[in-house]
Parts: structure tokens; sequence; C-alpha cells
């Protein structure tokens, strides 16, 4: 196991059984390729848990939340304290993440990263914040270095939490508001793309309110140095609540875990994991395509194929629960359906 103060180390994924697999899929009872992406999707299961009978077991959502300084700029339509009250809903069961997980009979955990309204001790809250909210980037550091790095190894022990308990499919979601500033400016950074192609709407601007949000997150891009180093970068314009999520992205990738990668906010935290432990993306299935602007740019630098597309920009973690049920039926066909030879199907070579 890796050492609590260290962050997790990510190996390749195992090749050993990939021949194998396919020989498995192609050989069922059905033309070779016809069930399209379930057939890659039970492949890297099957080479992730390094079986070929791949399964979902205690599939588990995580839901980080936590607030940000730049919110101060005005770059979102709520306020702060929203933060806080979305996170009081999720405990009551009332959000989409919890009607969705219920559906995709997902273990659901709520974690405060970092509030900065005072929550009262809940049933169900793993509270566990770094700090009240990030500083504000447009003028500062949104945290230091080592607040990065003990919300990263605060989010990996959630996962290893869950990995004890048997879960070996895992997502991730967020809540914070303003936190599609600090994930476009984390695009920006570690993707290389101009500020304007990672701006959206967020949770709903109008044209002027995003002309705003545009002009602050150039300028305080333009008041920090350029840095290729992600950790720098991370405790410049991140949040905790996606600190952990990097952090958690390593430790699902270190158990072997299938990871359901979300939307925007939630790949901004896998551009930090990736480009510290290249290796992990390879765990990663992307769940849906966002319609948060900048998304399906962050898929092409991943080279990420969604499953789904469905004009959902909700975050949460809900694109990524509406992707369970596709792995339980890419484990369910290699695992049930008949080959030619145990059916006395002729197959087309015959």
């Amino acid at each position: 196991m890796t050492s609590s103060l260290a962050l997790p180390v990510v190996e390749p994924l195992d090749q050993t059984l990939r021949n194998t697999l396919q020989h498995l899929i192609d050989t069922k009872t059905k033309p070779p390729g016809s069930l399209g992406r379930l057939e890659t999707l039970a492949r890297q299961m099957g080479m992730i848990q390094r079986t070929t009978r791949p399964t979902v077991q205690r599939p588990a959502m995580i839901v980080f939340a936590g607030d940000h300084g730049i919110a101060a700029e005005g770059v979102s339509p709520y306020p702060q304290a929203v933060t806080a009250q979305m996170v009081a809903n999720f405990l009551a069961g009332g959000a989409a993440i919890n009607a969705l997980s219920r559906v995709a009979d997902m273990t659901l955990e709520v974690v405060n990263a970092g509030i900065a309204t005072p929550l009262p001790a809940t049933e169900g809250l793993v509270d566990i914040p770094v700090a009240a909210g990030t500083r504000n980037f447009a003028h500062e550091p949104a945290m230091t270095r080592d607040q990065a790095l003990a919300a990263m190894r605060a989010g990996a022990e959630r996962v290893r939490r869950h990995a004890a308990l048997g879960t070996n499919v895992i997502g991730f979601g967020e809540m914070g508001i303003a936190n599609t500033s600090a994930a476009a400016c984390l695009m920006s950074r570690l993707c290389g793309v101009p500020i304007d192609e990672c701006v959206g709407r967020g949770t709903g601007l109008d044209n002027a309110g995003l002309a705003k949000k545009r002009n602050v997150l150039a300028t305080a891009l333009a008041h920090h140095a350029p840095s290729a180093d992600p950790l720098v970068v991370l405790a410049t314009f991140g949040g905790f609540e996606i600190a952990m999520m990097a952090g958690a992205y390593l430790a699902a990738a270190e158990a072997r875990m299938t990871i359901l990668v979300d939307g925007f906010i939630a790949t901004s935290a896998l551009l930090v994991a990736d480009t510290l432990e290249p290796n992990v993306r390879e765990y990663c299935v992307f769940a849906h395509a966002s319609n948060e602007a900048g998304h399906r740019r962050m898929l092409d630098h991943f080279g990420g194929i969604p499953l789904l597309a469905l004009d959902m920009r909700l975050g949460e973690g809900t694109g990524a629960a509406l992707a369970v049920p596709l792995l339980r039926a890419a484990a369910a066909f290699l695992n049930e359906m008949a080959s030619f030879e145990s059916a006395g199907v002729a197959d087309r070579d015959a």
C-alpha cells in the first residue's frame, strides 16, 4: 500500500490478457465488432481487473465540495452560499446525483473538501476541509502547494477506503460555485489552450456575464507566471474539491478500479492527475460529453471518446452515474453470452 504521505503511483495498464479477452469477445455469438463500444469497454475492464470475467462491484460515487475565492469577482450568477446549500441537499437525498446514483445502484459519499460556509455536523458528511474555501486567484494563488498536496492525499484516502470495501468501479463529482472558472484556467495552462476557448457559461451566465468571466480569467492568468509544474498550476488556480479529485483519480488507478470520468470540472482534475501520472488515463472511461464549452477539447486532449452525449452540464457526477449500466452491460455480455462453439452455432468462417 502506498504511504499516506506520498501520492499514489500508477502502473501502466496490464496488457497480458488483451489478446485472450479480444478472442473471447470475437467468438461470442455475434458478428465481429457488432456490440461496438461495449466490446472495448469489456476488454478494458478485463485488463484493469486482470481477469477474463470482469465485474461491477459496489460502484461508488464521491462528490467533493469546495468554495472558490474567485467567486468574489462575479464570475457566477449564483452566490457562494449555494455550495453549502447544495451539500445539504445532497445529504437530504434531494439532488440530481442522489436520484441518478440510486438508479445506478451506486454508493454515494459527500465530502466537504473546503466549503466557505460553516456546515452543521450531519450524518453522512465526510467533513475534511483543507480550509474554508480557496483564496481569490485573481490576486494571489488559490492555495499553497502544501494545501494542494494535502487535498490530493485526502482524496486518495477516500478512494482507498472504498477499495477496502470492495469497490472496483468509481466516479467523482463536484460542487462549488465558480469552479468552472478554476477548471477553465487549469485547462488553459495544462493544455496550452487560449482562455477564451476554455470559458463557458457555467451555471447559466448571459452574454454580458460570459464576457466578464472571460476578462476576469484572462487577467488572472496574466497575473501569474506560467509554470509547467502541475502542482503549481493546481495550487494557483484550483479548488480543494478539484485537488481532492486529482488525488482520487491516482488512488483509483493504483487500486485498478475502472474510473468513470464526468464532465468539465471532473476532467480538469484528471488533467492534473494525468500530468503527474500519465498512466492514469488508461483506467478511465469518459462517461459523457458535457455541454460546457471546452469539454470536448479536453476529451480530444485525452483521445477520449465519450459514451454518452446528452447535452448535460450539471456536474455532481451525474454523467458518470448514467454510464454505470453500460459497464454492467459490457461485463454481462462477456460473462454470459455463449460462444459459437458452446452454442453449436456456425460462425462465418465455418
